[in-house]
């Protein structure tokens, strides 16, 4: 898979001897036209790409495809391909390593419009996550200016935001 960008959160001034956690997440994206599914999480105040960690020995399709029913109740979930693979290098805010090294593989696939009941963890449903289509260039906006003028953002929302403005150039385009 191609890789897309490499991001080093602004905290972090070094790799250079530093304990670093790897963790392995899915992305996907699923288009209808300008509108593409998302999340979007009132704690953020942001649209996020649906997705998540991977389980242990779980390949990547698989982690994807569960992750996209999980957070959606995305239907019928075909045509996955392959869009490139984004990594970041963030803080790690637990004792055991100093940074967390993620890498999100993101894949291109096609669902019904309708979505079924979600199955959300403790945490999403806490933050206030909810499965939306939303218009490219509107979750674009309104991420831009989640970045430039609110203090709740996550600090997913760079890699997000990023992978939109990919997603407008290279798949609008050819659809």
């Amino acid at each position: 898979m191609r890789h897309i960008h490499t991001a080093t959160h602004s905290d972090i001034e070094t790799t250079q001897n530093k304990s670093i956690f790897q963790r392995k997440a899915t992305r996907a994206i699923a288009l209808r036209g300008e509108m593409i599914l998302m999340l979007y999480t009132e704690r953020y105040h942001d649209y996020s790409l649906p997705g998540g960690g991977l389980d242990e020995g779980e390949d990547l399709i698989s982690g994807m495809i569960r992750e996209l029913q999980e957070e959606t109740g995305a239907k019928n979930i075909q045509d996955v391909r392959e869009f490139g693979i984004y990594e970041e290098y963030r803080p790690w805010y637990k004792p055991d390593f100093d940074i967390q090294h993620m890498v999100s593989y993101c894949f291109t696939c096609t669902v019904d419009e309708e979505l079924g009941d979600t199955d959300f963890e403790h945490y999403e449903l806490s933050n206030g996550m909810k499965p939306v289509w939303i218009n490219i260039h509107d979750a674009i906006e309104h991420n831009e200016e989640t970045i430039t003028s609110s203090e709740k953002k996550g600090m997913s929302i760079e890699r997000e935001t990023y992978l939109l403005h990919l997603i407008k150039k290279e798949v609008l385009v050819n659809s």
